[in-house]
């Protein structure tokens, strides 16, 4: 299929686990994509022989970051459809324990640069949905931006704060014909959550809770943000959409 036939669009977070999986399925769907991760990540060879896929080093938290991206986009593709925020970082603490730098991380990372990003390609999302009638901004909350869990609270405040940002983007942006949405995993299995799901009584724990019995691969969650890409969801703007296998079911 061809869902995203003569689309652009930039993924963070694209070297490995939700974001490489969105990246390769968006190119795989039509789209030119500038894969966006750290310098010192695996961005340069994650997508290597891919002709769609364009590798671009860069901390999104970096001062310029921003600006860098969406020029990188621009110059080498031209414009901008789909903005997917994917980049995250975790991190466990005890409120009492934590530190303003752990704090800092987390929603430095999780929060603020994608509000950054998000500011710095909004002209271009603009003009091009001008010129083609729509574009698109998805990014990666978690189902924990609406619960919890002992040692989340720089995450979960976080996460929550990309539900509010999206959801304002969906009603500022919305008379420019660009949607706002967001995706939120449960427990998946990425390069973030290996180390407690590769040990099996954890992943058996997991997997029990959910209703589909698994856990989440990447590909379940780039499916998700596919969809919110995709011409299909023209009216869908400022929802949460969870993609977690029935963990979140259960009270």
């Amino acid at each position: 299929m061809t869902r995203l036939s003569g689309k652009i669009a930039i993924v963070t977070g694209a070297a490995s686990g939700i974001g490489a999986a969105s990246a390769k399925l968006f190119a795989d769907e039509g789209a030119q994509v500038l894969a966006v991760d750290r310098p010192e990540s695996a961005i340069e060879q994650a997508h290597a022989g891919n002709n769609a896929i364009a590798a671009f080093g860069c901390d999104i938290t970096g001062d310029d970051a921003p600006k860098k991206i969406v020029q990188a986009a621009l110059a080498k593709f031209g414009a901008i459809d789909i903005l997917f925020n994917n980049a995250g970082v975790s991190g466990r603490a005890f409120v009492e324990e934590m530190t303003d730098a752990q704090w800092d991380h987390v929603n430095g990372v999780n929060v603020r640069a994608m509000f950054r990003i998000c500011r710095e390609a909004i002209p271009a999302l603009k003009a091009r949905a001008k010129e083609k009638g729509r574009a698109r901004i998805v990014n990666t909350a978690s189902v924990m931006a609406f619960d919890t869990d002992y040692g989340l609270a720089a995450y979960c405040a976080s996460k929550a704060g990309v539900g509010g940002l999206t959801r304002t983007l969906a009603l500022e942006l919305g008379k420019f014909n660009i949607t706002a949405n967001y995706v939120c995993p449960g427990a998946i299995y990425t390069g973030m959550t290996r180390t407690n799901f590769d040990n099996p009584e954890i992943r058996a724990v997991w997997e029990k809770k959910a209703a589909l019995r698994r856990l989440g691969q990447p590909i379940d969650i780039a499916r998700g943000a596919l969809l919110l890409a995709s011409d299909e969801a023209d009216f869908i703007t400022g929802h949460e959409l969870v993609v977690d296998g029935g963990l979140t079911l259960r009270t």
